[in-house]
């Protein structure tokens, strides 16, 4: 080469020098893409030694395209290898429950009660039951959003699998990526339905994010009250009672102060995730009702912020059907979750009906002679306030000559009747609104096991007689048509109880004067064809009772009157009342002057209608 060959020949190799020194990459990047090159190697062995199964991970199929695989890698670092694998179920159980779970997650995707079943129909015979899972539904999702990427990459343990490590009681899903450790540990018990789970994160934060969403299935056969007692429960730290997201139409809730517990409950059984070591933090709840024909009845999801201060949290799953002795042992508050009421109501269902049932149950054990016996006792125990009313009765049944008389007098004015009626009553002594005072004191009772029969497990699949399922309607005749408010079914308790409220209140009446008011004699007799179709579909345990309820009434009724009440001595009282001078006090009073001044204005509308 001549001189100027050789000038040009080094000019060419200074600047290339020049350009690949301007252009050289930044020392982190060469060791990000050594450390992407070294995972991209490690993870295409994984692919090959995984290659065997049919169940290959998306990881794997991104390892044949080796750019989508470096940005895997780039994002995840080593962390991207926990996203390749295969999935394995394993199992933990006891005498009472068997749950599975998956590595990939590290989750629970089934849980069976192993003592319930699911019955389709009222009148699904035991053979027919199917078994009782929870948890099950495969659009479940219990994820922790994990920074286990470079620089904080979110990654969510749905996505991972988890390397595993049992023994005959416990299971350890453990995870590591880029430095960071997560491990999940559950550990069950010899019985029961609570499972002991404990977080470990290292290098992860101080909190996490749990995203927990659930299907609630259709269980029970009583799909109206199935979905009114379903919801999300909770209890904050700062409260005694549980609250809970709206039953009936979707709902949510944003709870910014520490929680005990979220329970993701159906009727009878329920999920819950409690915190014994550190509460949560906070939570966003909401509730999504699906429609009655969906496979689904609700989607409950659970966003919960779970500290973990230290590297690690103990939490207890519950699993299990919602009876009050095992909701109440961690003293949590937890029984509150079973709807038994506010108030008076659910504190006579909880400390009077529940534990006197429960303790008869101890003794006998059909469901359905305890509530024949409870309602004994319950008679017994008011029959002073029956007494007092069938007694109100038979005085104004005795005073009937001089109410007829009356009627007779004033036949053309029912005002004056109403009037003159009540100054009998005050002659004589008489309250025709006595007999209604025993009826009122039994309300609470009657408003208190109107919720306890739907939210007592303990007669769920209980037989009586000729209903199957004390919790839900007993539909002993079917009808080829539905009709408006009672469905395709007749209830045959719930028909007994009609017929026997129209046998009780037209021998209960028939002595009463009702002339005064003659529309309240027909209101009676239709009242219990009004409530036929509201009890139609209600549970058979509430209207068994009712029913037979009634029937002791009538007894009751008739051994008073045949065996008690003497007729003429009630007449003779009555007369040395009315001898008595009286003073005008009360109620009677009030009303006597109310009538007094209704008379008044009649009259006085009468004469200017003359006029």
């Amino acid at each position: 080469m001549d001189k100027n060959q050789k000038i040009g020949f080094i000019l060419i190799l200074l600047t290339f020098l020049v350009f690949t020194l301007v252009n050289k990459p930044p020392k982190e990047l060469v060791e990000n893409q050594d450390r992407a090159r070294d995972s991209i190697e490690m993870v295409k062995k994984a692919a090959l030694a995984q290659n065997k199964s049919s169940d290959t991970s998306k990881f794997a199929n991104i390892a044949k395209d080796t750019n989508q695989m470096a940005a895997a890698v780039n994002t995840f670092g080593t962390a991207a290898r926990m996203l390749l694998g295969k999935e394995e179920i394993v199992s933990l159980e006891n005498e009472d429950i068997k749950i599975d779970f998956s590595n990939k997650g590290g989750k629970i995707i089934k849980a069976e009660l192993k003592k319930y079943k699911k019955s389709l129909t009222p009148d699904t015979k035991e053979v027919d039951k199917l078994p009782l899972l929870l948890l099950e539904d495969p659009k479940n999702k219990f994820e922790y959003t994990l920074p286990l990427g470079i620089n904080g990459a979110a990654i969510s343990s749905n996505d991972i699998y988890f390397d595993i490590a049992k023994n005959d009681n416990s299971i350890i899903f453990s995870s590591h990526g880029d430095g960071k450790i997560f491990k999940q540990k559950y550990s069950l018990a010899d019985k029961g339905h609570f499972l002991d789970y404990v977080i470990e994160a290292n290098g992860l934060g101080e909190k996490l994010s749990l995203n927990w969403v659930n299907y609630l299935d259709w269980i029970e056969p009583g799909k109206l009250y199935e979905k009114t007692y379903s919801s999300v429960y909770f209890n904050t730290a700062d409260s005694d009672d549980a609250d809970y997201c709206n039953c009936s139409k979707n709902d949510e809730k944003k709870l910014d102060q520490k929680i005990n517990w979220i329970s993701h409950s159906n009727q009878f059984f329920n999920s819950t995730l409690l915190s014994t070591q550190r509460k949560f933090n906070k939570a966003d709840l909401s509730i999504e009702v699906m429609e009655e024909a969906d496979e689904d009845m609700k989607k409950i999801t659970s966003i919960i912020e779970v500290p973990i201060e230290g590297g690690e949290n103990k939490m207890k799953f519950y699993i299990g059907p919602n009876t009050y002795e095992s909701l109440s042992s961690l003293n949590v508050h937890l029984q509150e979750i079973i709807p038994f009421g506010a108030s008076i109501f659910g504190s006579i269902n909880r400390w009077v009906i529940r534990p006197s049932f429960d303790f008869m149950s101890t003794f006998i054990s059909s469901k359905g002679w305890v509530i024949i016996l409870l309602i004994f006792i319950i008679k017994m125990l008011l029959y002073p306030l029956l007494y007092k009313m069938l007694l109100s009765q038979a005085k104004m049944g005795a005073l009937k000559p001089e109410l007829a008389l009356l009627k007779e007098k004033h036949k053309d004015d029912l005002q004056k009747q109403q009037v003159e009626t009540m100054k009998i009553y005050q002659e004589f002594g008489v309250s025709p609104f006595s007999g209604c005072f025993p009826m009122l004191l039994q309300m609470p009772i009657w408003i208190a096991l109107y919720r306890f029969f739907p939210a007592s497990i303990t007669f769920r699949q209980e037989g009586f007689l000729w209903a199957n399922d004390l919790s839900t309607f007993d539909p002993f005749f079917k009808l080829p048509f539905a009709i408006p408010f009672m469905g395709d079914h007749i209830s045959l308790f719930t028909l007994l109880w009609a017929v026997s409220t129209l046998v009780y209140t037209y021998y209960s009446m028939k002595n009463v004067d009702m002339s005064a008011n003659p529309a309240m004699k027909y209101v009676q007799y239709f009242m219990p064809l009004i409530f036929l179709g509201f009890f139609n579909n209600y549970a058979s345990g509430l209207t068994c009772y009712m029913f037979f309820s009634n029937v002791i009434n009538i007894l009751q009724t008739i051994f008073t009157k045949a065996f008690i009440f003497d007729d003429e001595k009630i007449r003779r009282e009555l007369d040395i009342k009315k001898s008595i001078p009286k003073k005008k006090k009360g109620f009677a009073a009030k009303m006597e002057d109310l009538m007094k001044q209704q008379q008044q204005v009649q009259e006085q509308k009468k004469k200017q209608a003359k006029k």
